[in-house]
């Protein structure tokens, strides 16, 4: 398996020995200095027990065997919107965000998920939904880097593996779980319990960005489209 240094667009403020995607150029540092390359010897901190599959929580008020009723805005039976929390330790992304896609992506060790601002290259700051773990795995992995013009930059993989530390910040997903039953969540709508089960299929991810302390590939391949 091939080991790349791979990097984020205008990524910056990166924690030692992490990286970044979407690829183009290394996470560099507040200061002039680019971040440590990682190494394989990088250790990823150990992982909790496994995420349980969330279940949908109903409406309270709601009789067993009685159909639900959806909440009025402003009765006790909505859920607010969740309030973004600044990451002070994200790094620095630019939109708009890249699109991931993969046949399937494993994710090991979950350790949360939340609903965060992280800062933009132009100094405003984007919503994002922040999900930490120990490792992810995408099988078929697909990444279209496109800025607001010109052309992108698609990168393919047979697998591609985050490892230790892993932090990635999303604006949207769809996917489908292991029964046929579709799934979307986002940075507006995290998923139910903010947990997630530990294997999606069909996955396609809004991706602002990634930090990892290691990201390899199998068989990866890059290529310019208009």
């Amino acid at each position: 398996m091939l080991v790349l240094a791979l990097s984020g667009i205008g990524a910056a403020r990166a924690e030692p020995a992490a990286l970044c995607l979407p690829i183009i150029m290394p996470c560099a540092a507040p200061s002039t200095s680019p971040s440590p390359t990682p190494t394989s010897s990088s250790t990823p901190s150990s992982p909790p027990k496994a995420p349980g599959i969330a279940v949908p929580i109903p409406l309270l008020g709601v009789t067993p065997g009685q159909p639900a009723v959806p909440a009025v805005p402003g009765t006790p039976g909505e859920t607010p919107p969740p309030t973004p929390v600044a990451d002070d330790s994200a790094p620095t992304f630019t939109l708009p965000a890249a699109t991931l896609g993969g046949s399937s992506i494993t994710i090991s060790g979950l350790h949360g998920i939340a609903v965060v601002t992280v800062p933009l290259a132009d100094g405003s700051r984007a919503t994002a939904l922040k999900v930490s773990a120990d490792d992810v795995v995408v099988t078929d992995f697909v990444l279209d880097v496109r800025k607001s013009t010109g052309p992108s930059l698609v990168s393919t993989s047979d697998r591609m593996e985050l490892n230790g530390n892993v932090q990635v910040y999303l604006d949207s997903a769809t996917a489908t779980l292991g029964d046929g039953t579709a799934l979307n969540f986002g940075a507006a709508t995290p998923p139910p319990g903010n947990e997630l089960p530990p294997e999606l299929l069909r996955v396609s991810l809004g991706l602002v960005g990634v930090t990892a302390n290691s990201i390899s590939f199998a068989n990866s391949h890059q290529q310019l489209k208009d």
